[in-house]
């Protein structure tokens, strides 16, 4: 074989390879990556107000939704009236929605008795969550929220599709806190102990 033709055939090859490379690349990516109108919340700055980039919902009712949850059984807004709970909006993709998590549950298992709930809401498909969540040893409910769950979260007052982002829904329905962004124990039960 002449030189320019190997040049020619190692040139061709290197192009097929590294297209090849971008397109395992992107294909891989897609089962893991945040959809495009959402974001983790990283965002907000420094003198930022989380006022900014949320509705004002603040003392109307919660919106209703039923969703399955990683069991696959349809779960309802009301089976939760009475109880303050706090709906939080989740993905497995978000490092701050999972550096969050064991505080929730913390959180969760600390007042659950004084009728508290959490609420995860996962804006992942079905298996996404079920194999995130199985050795997190998650102990408050977790529902699917998928495709649905963007609306959703717009409805509880997330106007900017940030994650993690949480909604505290006082015993009357009524939604009494939002907070945009990580939130950990002390912040939450701040919160979450008058409502009780």
């Amino acid at each position: 074989m002449k030189k320019p033709v190997v040049v020619l055939l190692l040139v061709v090859v290197a192009l097929a390879a590294a297209g090849g490379g971008v397109y395992l690349q992107r294909h891989l990516a897609k089962s893991s990556a945040p959809p495009p109108a959402y974001s983790p919340a990283v965002g907000i700055g420094a003198g930022q107000s989380r006022n900014a980039v949320t509705s004002n919902v603040t003392n109307q009712q919660r919106p209703d939704f039923t969703l399955a949850d990683v069991s696959g059984k349809q779960r309802h807004a009301k089976e939760w009236d009475g109880q303050v709970v706090m709906v939080n909006f989740w993905a497995s993709w978000c490092p701050p929605c999972v550096e969050e998590m064991p505080a929730l549950n913390e959180l969760y298992l600390a007042y659950r008795d004084k009728g508290f709930s959490v609420l995860g809401i996962a804006l992942d498909a079905h298996d996404d969550v079920e194999t995130f969540i199985d050795p997190m040893d998650i102990d408050y409910p977790i529902l699917i929220g998928d495709e649905q769950g963007l609306t959703l979260s717009q409805a509880y007052g997330n106007r900017l599709g940030l994650l993690p982002f949480s909604v505290f829904v006082g015993r009357d329905g009524r939604i009494a806190h939002v907070h945009a962004g990580e939130i950990d124990f002390a912040d939450a039960e701040a919160v979450l102990k008058p409502l009780l």
